[in-house]
């Protein structure tokens, strides 16, 4: 080990205790990371992504409005921040989940597209679909039907 890493460890540590911890870490925020995710995708209505309304923001007073979406926006770009970190080689964590985390709760053209694009890949969207059934929530509706009961996409 080197001695700038070993002098900066508390007294009696060895390396096993660093890479003890570092895995320790890394399965701790693998973990949140997955539950958080797991418990947004079953608290979102089942036509997310093909109704507007669904999408719509509960109406609150418009300076709540604001500070809801500038401390929203910051935290992803705190996640971003983090999640880059993470993904620097020696760093426990994951990086690529938490970037992916940072980029839902921002707000930026084309997102909504994004996500449906991304929830719709087919791997995804079963896994997702599973998900919510262990919540006792219906599946995501993809696709809407136009007037005369044909797909629409």
């Amino acid at each position: 080990m080197p001695e700038w890493l070993s002098s900066r460890l508390p007294d009696g540590w060895a390396a096993w205790h660093l890479i003890a911890l570092s895995v320790g870490l890394a399965v701790g925020m693998a973990t949140v990371s997955l539950f958080a995710v797991g418990y947004i995708l079953a608290r979102l209505p089942a036509d997310y992504f093909v109704n507007p309304d669904a999408r719509r923001p509960i109406d609150r007073h418009p300076i709540l409005k604001w500070l809801f979406v500038l401390m929203r926006n910051a935290i992803g770009y705190f996640l971003i921040a983090l999640g880059a970190v993470l993904s620097l080689p020696g760093v426990p964590g994951q990086g690529l989940l938490t970037i992916l985390m940072g980029v839902m709760l921002i707000d930026f053209p084309g997102k909504h597209h994004f996500q449906k694009w991304l929830v719709t890949r087919r791997v995804i969207l079963g896994g997702v679909n599973r998900l919510r059934a262990r919540s006792g929530k219906p599946p995501f509706v993809t696709e809407s039907l136009d007037l005369e009961g044909k797909r629409q996409k």
